[in-house]
């Protein structure tokens, strides 16, 4: 079986980040992911499904209802390794083009205060596990280290 696009990227090179993953037209129509790098692959520790699991809330929320992009948005959610998320967009879209965005979706998620939306029992099939805390530590560390002053290496994949 051929590796999917994901399996390519060079996880030892691969730094914190905002990445095109890749673009698929769909009848006729692109649909960009985007790879949202939060933590160094193999480097750094990973994210707990605790915090993951807020941040997915927080960022789903912000995206979905967001003025401009929120009938764009076709998924937000974690990577299986808990390395970062996964956003795709309905539309042609480079990272750079995005980036405001996640300032602002990221800025959202380190001020949040009270319940986390859908954090009920009824609404939600483990709302139990989440970390408001730790997610808003996180969102801080990506914005200070990675969104603020991105660089073109954060931008486009290593070769």
């Amino acid at each position: 079986m051929e590796k999917i696009t994901s399996f390519t990227i060079d996880h030892i090179r691969l730094i914190p980040g905002v990445y095109v993953s890749r673009k698929d037209q769909v009848d006729g129509s692109c649909i960009t992911t985007f790879d949202l790098r939060m933590t160094s692959p193999n480097d750094e520790p990973v994210m707990n499904t605790a915090e993951v699991h807020a941040i997915e809330h927080l960022g789903a929320t912000f995206l979905r209802n967001h003025p401009v992009f929120g009938s764009r948005i076709i998924y937000f959610g974690p990577m299986g390794c808990r390395t970062g998320f996964y956003l795709l967009l309905a539309g042609d879209y480079e990272s750079s083009d995005i980036v405001n965005l996640m300032i602002e979706m990221y800025e959202f998620i380190r001020d949040y205060e009270g319940e986390i939306p859908g954090s009920s029992p009824r609404d939600c099939g483990n709302y139990l596990d989440m970390n408001l805390p730790m997610a808003k530590w996180l969102a801080r560390k990506y914005l200070d280290e990675v969104l603020y002053d991105i660089t073109e290496e954060r931008l486009v994949y290593p070769q």
